[in-house]
């Protein structure tokens, strides 16, 4: 059984440093690390080639592909039994792999496994702000230990309210490859995965016994004109239309409803109101309105 880290990587230097010392530092050494760089920053390549370790793969973009196509890159690059896409900020506990491998060992041709995790801030100190709070009380399932779901169970849970950690999942590698992610979002492409290996079969184990991934959780910044737009809430709306339709014509009726009232990424828009109105940004107060008001009653409607 193989495993392939891939990480996407833009941006913070220290951090992404950090992630790849977090991946080489596992009990369990028999792993590949490849690192896709998309940016510029003029010390990395050397940084990478003074570690002098085999296990890792380092690449940079010739031009700058954005998030979805970088991850797609990863997923075609990836040639292992079972991937990794982890965050370049996030942190892996010295134990992640030697767990995950014990977990897919108990349950042979898992599509994937999602761990224990703990969300970090941007020092790096453990943070449960309200979107993880949210996350954990309202959405998440219950888990005692572990548990397998799939199917429309699990579609239904997601589509309510997003509560996975997807840079800690470990994804079987010829299911991920035969679906990787969709062209069409660049937001929300990390739960259109999910649900399209549902639709395919695929199960997830969800693990509690231990906590062994380090999620980052950056403060929405009040200077960012892009956070309050509401552009990321214009993607969703037309996710969850398509999707419940598609779960619709699947018989999954239960996680069409749940599509179509989205709860979780209308909460979401209703605490940005605030925060665009304090910006005074016209348009993105109209589209998170829109969103948090008006998808319940289409829905309901």
């Amino acid at each position: 059984m193989t495993f392939d880290f891939m990480l996407p990587y833009y941006g913070d230097v220290q951090l992404m440093q950090d992630a790849v010392r977090s991946v080489l530092a596992q009990t369990d050494p028999d792993f590949r690390l490849v690192v896709i760089d998309d940016g510029k920053e003029p010390d990395v390549p050397g940084w990478f080639a003074a570690l002098g370790d085999e296990r890792v793969h380092y690449l940079r973009n010739e031009q700058n592909l954005g998030i979805t196509k970088n991850f797609q890159k990863c997923v075609s690059l990836s040639e292992a039994d079972h991937v990794v896409i982890m965050g370049c900020d996030d942190l892996l506990h010295p134990h992640y792999l030697e767990t995950v491998r014990k977990i897919i060992d108990a349950h042979p041709g898992i599509g994937m496994v999602q761990p224990g995790v703990e969300v970090i801030d941007g020092d790096g100190n453990v943070a449960y702000g309200l979107a993880d709070q949210t996350k954990r009380r309202l959405y998440a399932p219950k888990v005692d230990g572990r548990r397998v779901m799939g199917g429309e169970e699990l579609a239904a849970s997601v589509l309510r309210g997003n509560w996975l950690y997807f840079p800690s999942i470990c994804w079987r590698g010829d299911a991920l490859r035969k679906v990787n992610f969709r062209d069409d979002y660049s937001v929300i492409q990390d739960l259109a995965l999910v649900v399209d290996l549902l639709e395919a079969g695929e199960r997830m184990v969800i693990d509690e016994t231990a906590t062994v991934f380090r999620y980052r959780r950056h403060a929405v910044s009040e200077s960012s004109v892009q956070a309050f737009s509401g552009t990321r809430f214009t993607e969703a709306e037309r996710y969850f239309s398509a999707v419940a339709a598609r779960m619709d014509a699947r018989g999954w009726h239960r996680a069409a409803r749940a599509a179509r009232f989205h709860s979780a990424s209308r909460l979401h828009a209703l605490t940005m109101l605030p925060g665009a109105l304090r910006r005074g940004h016209r348009e993105g107060l109209r589209t998170l309105t829109r969103h948090a008001f008006t998808a319940g009653r289409r829905a309901d409607g």
